[in-house]
């Protein structure tokens, strides 16, 4: 797999394990990122230091696709992000990658990262999954820490920002996207629609690849302008748009 190694601009490193067992664990990390927005790339780069992978070379920016107009998706940004999903799955299969996770750039790690992560990977070792979640949109990661817990194929998962893949689920995984490329929007077999639905379409279908996700969460979506719905009027005035970014940052740092 080729990539822009995830060494580009200032980032605060270290020597961390719990980044070690991230890499050992899934191999290849892709991160989708449009070459525009250079301010989620720097943020990236932080929580990459803060984990101590900054700069490894098997961590890597993939350049998300772009598209004028949405097709069959319900947004211009669900046709790029499901297209640039697809596009690291392909990647990863020619290459015969044995694992990819697949980053969005509007990822934070959990502050607890550093102590969650090595009883994911010992846990996830003993396992035979396919498919990994990291955290999601619409499920709780409340309760006794597990630290994994297996997801039925009929739970959909809403989030497509902290994914993995392993094996055969890869290759799988790409084809069944790329097929619902050639049916119409609403197909009962499957058509055009967000990727994170896409996802949950595809294991209830593959109930063979294990799912699992962790329990607590090793991430979440950081508040960011968004990339893939249609912006609200705070996000489309600049004097506006900035002033919002400004307060996301200082949110997020006390948080």
């Amino acid at each position: 797999m080729t990539d822009n190694q995830a060494s580009q601009g200032p980032a605060t490193t270290r020597d961390g394990s719990s980044g070690r067992h991230l890499l050992d664990l899934f191999g290849a990390v892709r991160i989708i990122n449009l070459p525009n927005r250079t301010d989620r790339q720097r943020e990236m780069l932080d929580e990459l230091g803060r984990i101590g992978i900054a700069g490894n070379d098997r961590v890597a920016f993939h350049a998300a696709s772009r598209f004028e107009d949405a097709a069959d998706f319900p947004t211009t940004g669900a046709r790029g992000c499901f297209h640039s999903h697809l596009s690291v799955l392909e990647e990863a299969a020619a290459s015969g990658a044995r694992a990819v996770l697949i980053l969005e750039d509007d990822l934070d790690f959990e502050r607890d990262f550093d102590a969650l992560m090595p009883a994911v990977r010992e846990a996830l070792d003993r396992v035979g999954w396919s498919v990994f979640f990291g955290g999601a949109l619409n499920l709780s990661s409340d309760g006794p820490v597990t630290p994994i817990e297996r997801l039925v194929p009929e739970t959909a998962v809403m989030g497509a920002h902290f994914i993995a893949f392993r094996g055969d689920a890869i290759g799988a995984a790409a084809s069944y996207l790329r097929a619902m490329l050639d049916r119409p929007a609403g197909s009962p077999l499957g058509g055009p629609m967000h990727v994170d639905g896409a996802y949950s379409w595809f294991r209830r279908e593959n109930p063979a690849f294990e799912s699992w996700i962790a329990k607590p969460f090793l991430g979440h979506q950081r508040p960011s302008r968004t990339d893939i719905h249609e912006l609200g009027w705070k996000d489309r005035i600049p004097l506006v748009r900035d002033l919002i970014a400004l307060g996301r940052r200082l949110r997020r740092r006390i948080q």
